[in-house]
C-alpha cells in the first residue's frame, strides 16, 4: 500500500506562490518547482504540491481534490467555500479597499449611496456596504478594475491594495478599508486521522519557522553591578542565560527578544549599561 501523503494546492505563479514555496522550503521540505510544472512531490516529506489558479484553490480543497491550500483570505471569503482555516501565515498582507477619483470630495460611506462600483470582489463589497445600510450596484470585473471610473463604467472601485501605487497612477484615492487580508493555510474538513497527523507535523514546522522570524537572539556583556537591572529587561523564553567571563566581575547574557519589542529593549539595555550587544537572526525556534 502506498504511504499516506497530503496534497496541497498553491498558486502557480505570483508573489503568493513565491512566499508560499519559500515557507515550505524553510520548513525543510524538499521539492522541485518552476517552469510549467502543475504538480510535484516532496522527496523528504509526505506531501504533494498542486500548482493552480488562486481562484480555483478553495473549490479544490472543499471538494477534496486537494487536502490543503494556501490562499489569500480575501479570495477565500469571496468564494465562501466550506473549508477550515488552520493557520494564518502572516505574508502576502493586503487590504480590500474602496477608492474614488482623486478630485472627488469624500464625505464618508454615504458617498457611495446609489453609486456604481466596479470590483472583482462583489460578495465582500456588497456585504460590507449592506451592513452599513449603503445600497450600491456592483459591476464584477476580473481585472484592470482601476480603469472603470475613467471609462464611465463606475463612479468608484473596490480592489486589493498593497502600497496604493496603482491607485495613484490611475488617478484614484483610497477612502475606506473593506477587508484586511493575509495568506492562510486552509484544509478540507474531512481529513482522515493519517492526514491529520501529517498536517500536525507540518503545522509544527511552520510554527517553528514563524517564531524564528518574529524573534532575535541577543548576546551582550554586562558588569556585575548592572546584572540585576539588565537581567530584568531580558525576557528570554524562560529567563536569560548568564555566563561568567574570564575578566572578573563581567558576564555574558544570552536571550531572545520579540521583533515587536526589539528596538525599545535594546535602547533600555544600553541605558542600563549593557556593552558589546550582538544581535543574530533566528532560523527556527522550537518550544
Amino acid at each position: 500500500m502506498e504511504p499516506t501523503k497530503i496534497r496541497i494546492a498553491v498558486q502557480k505563479s505570483g508573489r503568493l506562490s513565491e512566499e508560499s514555496l519559500k515557507l515550505f522550503k524553510e520548513c525543510g521540505i524538499k521539492f522541485e518547482s518552476g517552469g510549467s510544472k502543475l504538480k510535484t512531490v516532496s522527496s523528504n516529506f509526505p506531501i504533494e504540491f498542486l500548482f493552480l489558479r488562486d481562484d480555483d484553490i478553495p473549490g479544490y480543497v472543499e471538494d477534496g481534490v486537494a487536502d490543503l491550500g494556501v490562499i489569500g483570505e480575501n479570495v477565500l471569503m469571496e468564494h465562501k467555500r466550506q473549508v477550515d482555516i488552520v493557520k494564518e501565515l502572516g505574508f502576502s498582507k493586503c487590504r480590500l479597499s474602496l477608492a474614488i477619483p482623486r478630485n472627488e470630495v469624500y464625505t464618508g460611506l454615504e458617498y457611495f449611496q446609489g453609486k456604481n462600483i466596479a470590483t472583482s470582489y462583489p460578495n465582500l463589497t456588497n456585504a460590507f456596504l449592506d451592513k452599513q445600510g449603503i445600497q450600491v450596484t456592483t459591476h464584477e470585473i476580473s481585472g484592470s478594475v482601476e480603469i472603470a471610473p475613467s471609462i464611465g463604467l463606475a463612479e468608484a472601485i473596490c480592489d486589493i491594495v498593497s502600497t496604493g501605487g496603482t491607485l495613484l497612477s490611475n488617478g484614484l484615492k483610497e477612502v475606506a478599508t473593506v477587508f484586511n487580508s493575509q495568506a492562510v493555510l486552509i484544509s478540507n474538513n474531512t481529513l482522515d486521522l493519517a492526514k491529520q497527523d501529517i498536517l500536525a507535523k507540518l503545522l509544527f514546522r511552520i510554527d517553528s519557522v514563524q517564531r524564528g522570524q518574529n524573534a532575535k537572539y541577543v548576546v551582550l556583556n554586562a558588569h556585575e553591578d548592572n546584572l540585576d537591572k539588565i537581567t530584568a529587561l531580558l525576557p528570554g523564553m524562560k529567563s536569560p542565560s548568564v555566563m561568567p567571563l574570564t575578566e572578573k566581575g563581567w558576564y555574558s547574557l544570552h536571550s531572545v527578544i520579540s521583533e515587536n519589542d526589539f528596538w525599545e529593549i535594546i535602547e533600555s539595555l544600553r541605558t542600563a549599561g549593557a556593552e558589546g550587544i550582538l544581535v543574530l537572526p533566528i532560523e527556527k525556534m522550537i518550544l
